[in-house]
This record gives structure tokens, sequence and C-alpha cells, in this order.
């Protein structure tokens, strides 16, 4: 099923994890994909990877001005943008007694302002199109908190307030904002956890175990389908019932 072909579909962070996988599961329904990372090498590896109609922008999304120009350059090369996937993210794990600016300001950065930016800046033709799918990817952690990540948790937790207050914008446009938050998924940001560590983690999860970034990919598949059209401004835990 092509249920995303003639559809251009930006995913921030695509290059690895969750947004790779996204970047896969749409490339698959026929979409246009441009995967974007902040390391242009690596993003080119992923599109490669994924194949069909994938390509890949250099993009930090911590800089406005540089989300400006990847949008504009989405529009010149297709003429429209339909979906925007806000993947990126960084952490910097640390006690909030101990923390540095700098890690606080890193993580905001990007997982909060980034994607504001990124969202700004395809709005400006959402709106005209009066079309638009917008998934936020959020975190467990931004529902429940978690020691260690305050940061993160705060970015995470503003993006969920975002996300509603945003969807209430431009829902009489046709465009939908909603959020998908991860719990414990097999990524690189989990892959230096101690065998200790990941035991402790999973055993809080009902399911009894870690996801599958495809997992996750398939929840922002879905609410970026037209089958999702009168769900916006949701919170979709995707976590094996850790948020609960």
């Amino acid at each position: 099923m092509n249920q995303f072909e003639g559809k251009a579909v930006l995913v921030t962070g695509g290059s690895r994890g969750i947004g790779l996988a996204c970047a896969k599961a749409f490339a698959l329904q026929g979409a246009t994909v441009i995967v974007c990372g902040r390391n242009e090498a690596a993003a080119q590896a992923a599109a490669a990877s994924v194949g069909g109609k994938c390509e890949a922008l250099g993009c930090d999304v911590s800089d406005a001005n540089a989300v400006k120009r990847l949008v504009d350059e989405i529009i010149r090369r297709h003429g429209a943008l339909h979906i925007l996937v806000n993947n990126a993210g960084v952490t910097e794990v640390g006690l909030a007694a101990r923390m540095k600016n700098e890690q606080w300001e890193r993580v905001l950065a990007t997982n909060l302002n980034g994607a504001f930016y990124t969202c700004r800046a395809a709005a400006r033709h959402m709106l005209k199109q009066r079309y638009g799918r917008i998934v936020n990817i959020g975190s467990v952690i931004g529902l429940r908190g978690q020691a260690g990540q305050c940061n993160y948790a705060a970015a995470k937790a503003g993006l969920v307030g975002f996300t509603k207050a945003y969807a209430r914008e431009v829902a009489p446009r046709n465009i939908t904002v909603n959020m998908v938050a991860p719990g414990l998924i097999e990524t690189d940001m989990i892959a230096g956890m101690t065998e200790d560590m990941r035991a402790a983690a999973i055993a809080q999860i009902p399911v009894g175990r870690a996801g599958e970034p495809e997992e996750v990919a398939n929840a922002v598949v879905f609410l970026a389908s037209d089958a999702a059209a009168y769900i916006t401004g949701a919170v979709i835990p995707v976590d094996g019932g850790l948020a609960m």
C-alpha cells in the first residue's frame, strides 16, 4: 500500500534509531523522505540504507536560521512539505545539583527549541496548502520524570504542552499535531547500559521487554495517515505500559 505516495516527509534526527525506522516506514509506503541530521555524512548513509525516494540534508535543528534554510530547500526541491516528524534529540545525563548550564541548555536547545523551529518553518507552507501532519517524538521521561535527567524531562514535558497548544492553533487549517512518547527502546541511547541497569529498567515495564524502533515508527505512521485525521493534540505512549 502506497498511502503516502506524493507526500514529502521530513524526519529530523533520522540517521539512526527511531528516526531511521520512521524514514524506512514512510519510504515503504511511497513517501518522498528527507532524512535530516546534524552530521550530514551520517544522514547520507542513512538515506542510502533506506533507498527508494529518500534523500538527506544536514541541519542542526537548534539553529533557527539553519532550520529555515532546510525547509526552504525542501520546498524548492519538492514544492511542498506534508509531514514533519520531530525526532532530533540529545541527552546530557547528570544530577540537577551538579548540572552545568551548558548541559541544561544543549538539551533544551535541540529537544524543545528545535521542535519549535521546525514547526514554525513548516507551518509557513502547511498553512498555505491547508494540510499537514506533525508528529513530535517525546518520551515517557517527560511524563513521569527520571532522576539524573531533569534537563531531558523538562524538554520533553515542555514538548507535551507545545504539542497541545500548537495543535489548537493550526487545527482550522487541516493540520494535526500529535506526540508519540517512547519508553525504553532498543536504540543507541540505551546501548551503553550495564546488564544490571537494563534488568532494573525492564523490571518496571509491564510487558517485560524493551521496545523496537519499528514499534514507535508504526505509531508515527498511523498519526500521519488519513486514518488519524480526527486525532490532534494527543500524546500516545509507546512504552509497554511504563507510564501507567
